[in-house]
Formats: structure tokens, sequence, C-alpha cells
């Protein structure tokens, strides 16, 4: 697989995203192909890839609330009772 190469734009430019697909295309075309190369067809392999996305996306999303609650709930016990 082709090396991902770093970013070279802040974290807060506009373009970021678009930026980090660039930086991702040829590893996930070969991936992809890798994938198809295994017997898997080209449509299973992107739906698999979408599928994993998301479920890492969620668990992100679930570790930020988590951190959020607990953040709460430190401060909650750092308070001094009434």
């Amino acid at each position: 697989m082709r090396e991902i190469y770093r970013p070279f734009v802040t974290s807060d430019d506009p373009d970021r995203d678009v930026r980090c697909q660039d930086a991702m295309q040829f590893a996930f075309e070969d991936l992809t192909r890798a994938c198809v190369a295994s017997g898997w067809g080209e449509r299973e392999s992107m739906e698999a890839i979408i599928s994993l996305a998301e479920e890492r996306l969620h668990v992100l999303g679930a570790n930020d609330d988590a951190k959020q609650l607990l953040d709460v709930l430190k401060k909650m016990i750092q308070q001094p009772a009434a």
C-alpha cells in the first residue's frame, strides 16, 4: 500500500478534509484493489469500508460523549457539599 503523506495545513484550515482525502486517495485505491484481488467484489468491498468507517465514527463519538460526561462528573465530585 502506498504511503499516506502528512498534513501540510493547520488543523483549522477550511480545506483540511479535502487535503486528507487527497493524502489517502492512492492508499484507498490500493486497499480496494487488494480486496478485489482477494476475491471480494468491488461494491461489497466499498460497503464494508463504509460500514467500518461508520462504526469507527460511532466509537469516536461515544468516546467524546463519555469524556464529556466524565468531565461533568469530576466537577460534581470536586465541588464542596452544600
